[in-house]
């Protein structure tokens, strides 16, 4: 079947069907043809319909795995150009290989106490328990996707809207495995519904393994360029290689200040008002020394700069720069995002204040509407400082008391 339009069109009427509750084995009997030449990108774009049809990621997800793996012998068969060695792609391939092996050896340690593991499930506890906590290096494998490999399929992409999807599993799989960490941590857990629980822990990160090698990354290939991918491989560079040794740098030919990548420097041009000037590189310098995060979405909600603080609470690439807001954010958020920039948009609100705890740290989390002198709405700063110490201050410590 040669017909994009007509297959995609018999598998969007198969996956509906299976959502549907309908007989699958009498749908894959219906839709054989279709089945048979599912290629990665009829699977991205039957998924992005659903989404504009309304359909929400939520219900796209409970039946999504029952789509996939009647698509599986297809998907796998399918021929695509893996990426070349030290490669973005290639990193995150191998990261893959090496977190599957990880989550085999924990059935290993499982299938060494066969027969014993209600009896003996307290003893088991430890050595499990220090396995899932080394799976949340895993992490940085997610936030890759999200910060970088996202914006830039964002752009080439016409049916991008799967890919929130996945970020929603990638929580998914965030809050299953703290969960299960919660429960090898308690001593009064079973073994029976610990079971359970592993069973959706390793359903969903096979999953997503699965997702990635047989649908986003063939198709990212077929659609990205050599220089994006480089792009892409250089930024990776800003956080871990979770599971593998980490590789070396490729060397930059570009101008960097302060490890902030390409800039372009004009002596002409800067910051001048009532208060001063600045040249870039003196900007640059003062944004990155502010002890606060720092994000600028303009009035289109489009990301357009974040500074360098030397300590980040949330992550940030190059790759978002350009980005919509709403796509910065995990769907089960995005609404809250839009009532925010919304309200000040309308001029309804100047501000709003969020804090949470986050590793051992009290984080205020603020956004500011931007205006200018007309009151014209300009878009949104949104900057999140660590205050544990601020909270704990007490009495004074002036000037001449510094040593």
């Amino acid at each position: 079947m040669n017909n994009d339009s007509k297959r995609v069109e018999d598998l969007m009427a198969f996956s509906l069907g299976v959502m549907n509750g309908e007989d699958v084995k009498t749908l894959m009997m219906q839709y054989h043809d279709a089945i048979t030449h599912v290629t990665p990108r009829d699977m991205l774009t039957l998924e992005d319909r659903q989404m504009r049809m309304g359909i929400t990621p939520d219900a796209i997800k409970k039946d999504v795995e029952k789509v996939i793996n009647v698509f599986y012998n297809s998907l796998k068969n399918y021929v695509w150009e893996k990426p070349k060695t030290g490669t973005f792609l290639y990193y995150l391939m191998l990261e893959n290989s090496a977190f599957t092996f990880r989550l085999n050896q924990v059935k290993k340690v499982i299938k060494s106490y066969k027969g014993r593991e209600r009896v003996d499930f307290n003893k088991m506890k430890p050595e499990l328990l220090s396995c899932f906590n080394d799976f949340f290096d895993f992490e940085h494998h997610y936030v890759k996707k999200e910060n970088i490999l996202f914006p830039y399929l964002e752009k080439k992409w016409e049916n991008y809207r799967p890919l929130n999807v996945m970020w929603s599993l990638h929580d998914d799989i965030r809050a299953k495995l703290k969960e299960v960490v919660a429960m090898l941590s308690d001593k009064r857990s079973a073994w029976d519904e610990f079971n359970k629980l592993l069973g959706k822990y390793y359903f969903l990160v096979f999953g997503m393994i699965q997702k990635e090698e047989l649908i986003i990354f063939p198709e990212a290939v077929e659609t990205v360029d050599s220089e994006a991918w480089h792009e892409m491989h250089l930024q990776s560079f800003e956080y871990p290689f979770p599971f593998i040794e980490s590789p070396e740098k490729p060397v930059e030919t570009k101008k960097t200040i302060s490890g902030f990548g390409e800039l372009h420097l004009n002596e002409t041009t800067g910051i001048r008002s009532e208060t001063g000037f600045l040249d870039v590189e003196q900007a640059l310098l003062v944004l990155n020394a502010l002890p606060v995060d720092i994000t600028y979405v303009d009035e289109n909600d489009k990301v357009r700069f974040f500074n360098r603080a030397k300590e980040r609470f949330f992550p940030r690439s190059p790759a978002i720069v350009g980005r919509a807001v709403q796509n910065c954010h995990p769907p089960e958020s995005v609404y809250m995002v839009e009532r925010i920039v919304n309200s000040f948009r309308e001029g309804k609100k100047d501000k709003a204040d969020f804090w949470i705890q986050l590793k051992g740290k009290f984080i205020l989390i603020q956004y500011f509407a931007l205006r200018n002198e007309k009151g014209d709405y300009k878009g949104v700063l949104e900057v999140s400082q660590d205050v544990t110490g601020i909270r704990e201050l007490k009495g004074e410590k002036r000037l001449l008391d510094w040593e």
